[in-house]
């Protein structure tokens, strides 16, 4: 007997605007059957294919120290450093450059509430490199 992951919850201070801003970066969307609004204190998303959810849940503690997991994101489109580009854009705060002259290496950021989480090279790039 096996158990599957049903999804990833994240602990938030404000579940919906920590969503919202989730949806830009990964292109979810909310539970058609229950969508989020401002003052909920549950927020689910779901990828495109519906394979993938992260709930968001309110709590009344504000973080403290580095996530013991994490989110590894990889470009769908694009490049690792164009997707960082974007992300800044979105509000999230570069914390460790990881990076390497080669080309390899990832980028460490905080999203809007400190949570950390990394940007990889886009599956191109680890084509060219092979």
């Amino acid at each position: 007997m096996t158990s599957f992951i049903s999804h990833t919850t994240v602990d938030a201070t404000d579940a919906f605007a920590l969503s919202r801003w989730w949806q830009q970066v990964l292109g979810y969307t909310d539970d058609p059957e229950d969508p989020n609004e401002p003052g909920h204190e549950e927020c689910m998303i779901i990828s495109p294919d519906g394979r993938h959810k992260v709930l968001f849940i309110e709590v009344p503690e504000p973080k403290q120290g580095k996530n013991r997991v994490h989110f590894d994101l990889r470009p769908a489109e694009g490049t690792r450093d164009e997707e960082c580009d974007r992300l800044i854009a979105l509000g999230a705060k570069p914390v460790d450059d990881l990076r390497v002259a080669d080309g390899t290496g990832w980028v460490v950021f905080n999203d809007p509430e400190g949570n950390e989480f990394c940007v990889l090279r886009s599956e191109e790039e680890l084509r060219r490199t092979r």
